[in-house]
């Protein structure tokens, strides 16, 4: 009888661990655990070496703090090289310019500037390079101002106190219960595969706009997260690295289902609606159905087969153009094309995430090697109005707070200085950087009340290095707890920063009230100053953000008279991050965001239709030349002028016209080259620039 209870209790057991795990964030328990470890551990290091400010390692292992390792050993690369790079501009602008306070003023906040330009145009772990190269100038060389001749020795024991911090963080994150960003990504790239797939199979199913809506939401943010997540490859310290090129491979093959599904979704409802659907072509869709329902979790070489299978059905079922006699003859030979390709697109999709779960780096399918020889560097969305803007808020916020120090002779306005130019620089290039760094300011000012608690209350009575940080535990445990959740992750560096930099975790106490108090008034006049500055200057809406990236695409579109738009996959890549970065966006901002997101989704097979009508690799008569530049010409001036009134406007009737007739001249032109590819394209532009315009007749 014992013996079978003891099953179900075991059970119950594990049950009720999962619940406290679940409620009280075991996962986030045990990353401020090892925070604290790490901090521990710099401030530690730090004292025995006789470190002047031992602080700054403490604050640096919490700033690299991530629950992924990978991620912690990628900040920490690039700011400590900003951080090198920093303190080397320092040594140069400092003992130069020691007799103009004013110019060199001028030239740590033009320096802030550049580099804050600099990372908000970097959307790549490479931007904390940038920061920290920038505001470390000013932390190095604003104390010592006034005493140039100490520059190099504080550089140097600034680098060495937060490589310490780095080092610790490091450590501490790869060895303690390391959460690998490879294996992070393996869950995800499961989830994200078969959100790509239901898109498809909801589209084929007609589900209706709101659920399609969804789907395309859904899967331009996973394409997103999944490149963010790739970024911090390079660093990851796990058992399994999974091989960059192949994640770029998926990322690529994912983007191409994009415009596949949009196109396959308007054939498809075309010839319904039209009752042009033959039986042939509705039992391809049923089996495509049934595969996509079926999901990865058969065996790869039968579901690689079954994928051939389908694609090579679809390839019978094209009908020649020779033998096209109407416009639905075309729609469906267009239908059939995209779904092959969209067919041996997901196929590489579950190819390639069987490739990443795979223990060797043996290829599982012959598929795979030319999928891996594909991939292009991915482009991303830079907006240099944007970056320079973040840039000029950063250097005005210096100079007029160091105006403001001079003129009024403030002992310590330096620090009121740097902790504003700290606070433009963390919060640069975001569209409502008020609302963030007020989140932040917060924190910071619960801490300054706590540091005063600790500073004169709890520190007078510490006699060893083991007290004083069984004192600090509870407060440090729980601002690393409110670290690891994005929600709360801005309060919760407010919180540890505040305390840190504040109470003076130095190699001996003070009692100072009066210099305590008048520093720690001074970080906080100086974040509300950059609160003050960001709101001034750099706020602007989540509406306005979405219309930026909008026209950033008309304006890629507009430009391309007379050559490509750029390799296709890299145009899709590009148009698909602006969509990712434009779909939460709209969801803020716009009570039915779904119109503009399909709209952008037309913009981006417009450029793509555009690449393959002008694809120079594709010879073409004189003739035809002509109908494509027509074409071409067209489509940009529209865009161009779209752009410039920064709206979207309807096509002239008199780019149909061109279209039509480009149509009609190619299914003329016999057995040219290309000639597939060019129909297909201006058949895209038809239906993306003119979806209600009436069907075309076809002159033969």
């Amino acid at each position: 009888m014992l013996i079978s209870l003891r099953p179900p209790l075991a059970v119950s057991v594990r049950q009720r661990l999962r619940h406290l795990h679940a409620r009280f964030g075991g996962e986030e328990a045990i990353f401020s655990c090892k925070c604290l470890i790490a901090a521990t551990l710099a401030y530690y290091i730090a004292l025995r070496l006789a470190l002047p400010k031992p602080f700054w390692a403490v604050m640096t292992s919490y700033i690299v703090a991530n629950p992924l390792a990978g991620a912690v050993h990628s900040k920490a690369a690039f700011r400590l090289s900003g951080t090198v790079v920093g303190g080397i501009v320092a040594v140069l602008l400092i003992p130069n310019l020691r007799g103009a306070p004013e110019l060199l003023c001028l030239a740590l906040a033009a320096w802030l500037g550049l580099c804050i330009y600099m990372a908000v145009l970097d959307r790549t772990p490479r931007a904390y390079f940038f920061l920290l190269a920038g505001f470390t100038a000013m932390v190095i060389g604003f104390p010592i101002i006034d005493h140039p001749e100490q520059i190099f020795v504080t550089a140097l024991a600034r680098v060495q106190e937060i490589a310490l911090g780095f080092l610790s963080a490091g450590l501490v994150h790869s060895l303690a219960f390391p959460r690998s960003v490879s294996d992070r990504m393996l869950g995800r790239i499961d989830v994200i595969v078969r959100d790509a797939e239901q898109w498809s199979l909801d589209m084929l199913s007609q589900a209706g706009e709101e659920r399609l809506g969804r789907d395309r939401r859904r899967l331009a943010m996973d394409i997103a997260e999944l490149h963010q997540l790739s970024i911090h490859l390079p660093f990851d310290t796990g058992h399994r690295r999974l091989r960059m090129r192949a994640v770029r491979a998926l990322q690529d093959q994912l983007s191409s289902l994009v415009p596949l599904a949009v196109s396959v979704e308007d054939r498809f409802l075309e010839l319904e609606r039209a009752d042009r659907l033959d039986g042939e072509v509705r039992g391809l869709l049923d089996d495509v159905r049934h595969w996509l329902r079926a999901g990865n979790d058969e065996d790869s070489e039968r579901d690689r087969a079954g994928a051939d299978r389908l694609a090579a059905r679809g390839q019978a079922l094209r009908a020649d153009f020779a033998q096209a006699s109407d416009w639905f003859d075309l729609v469906r030979f267009n239908l059939l094309t995209r779904l092959v390709e969209l067919i041996r697109a997901h196929a590489h999709c579950r190819d390639l995430s069987r490739q990443l779960h795979a223990p060797s780096r043996a290829p599982v399918s012959d598929y795979i090697p030319p999928l891996l020889l594909s991939v292009i560097r991915r482009p991303l969305h830079r907006d240099h109005a944007i970056a320079a803007r973040s840039g000029f808020v950063a250097m005005m916020t210096v100079l007029l707070g160091s105006l403001f120090w001079q003129v009024t002779a403030w002992h310590d306005g330096q620090a009121a200085v740097m902790i504003a130019a700290i606070s433009c620089s963390l919060f640069a290039g975001f569209d409502q950087p008020v609302a963030l760094l007020q989140k932040f300011f917060n924190g910071w000012l619960i801490a300054t009340i706590a540091a005063t608690f600790y500073a004169f209350v709890i520190m007078p009575q510490v006699t060893s290095f083991e007290m004083l940080m069984l004192a600090f535990a509870p407060y440090l445990l729980w601002g690393g707890t409110l670290l690891a959740r994005p929600q709360s992750m801005l309060f919760g560096t407010g919180l540890l920063l505040g305390l840190l930099n504040t109470v003076g975790l130095e190699s001996k106490y003070t009692d100072d009230f009066g210099i305590y108090i008048n520093v720690a008034l001074a970080q906080l006049i100086g974040t509300g100053f950059a609160v003050v500055m960001l709101r001034a200057f750099s706020t602007i809406g989540a509406g306005e953000s979405a219309q930026r990236l909008i026209v950033a695409t008309w304006r890629d579109i507009g430009a391309s008279a007379g050559h490509v738009t750029g390799a296709l996959s890299a145009w899709i890549s590009l148009a698909l991050d602006r969509i990712g970065l434009l779909a939460p966006r709209l969801m803020a901002a716009d009570p039915s965001p779904d119109r503009k997101l399909f709209g952008a989704l037309g913009d981006l097979r417009v450029g793509a239709a555009l690449n393959r009508l002008q694809d120079r690799a594709l010879p073409h008569a004189a003739g035809t030349a002509s109908v494509v530049g027509r074409v071409a010409a067209g489509v940009t001036a529209h865009y161009g002028a779209q752009a410039k009134a920064g709206e979207r406007r309807d096509a002239p009737a008199s780019l149909l016209l061109a279209i039509d007739d480009g149509l009609a001249l190619l299914m003329a032109a016999g057995g040219e080259e290309g000639r597939e590819q060019r129909i297909l394209a201006l058949m895209t532009l038809r239906h993306s620039l003119y979806p209600e315009a009436s069907v075309p007749v076809l002159r033969r």
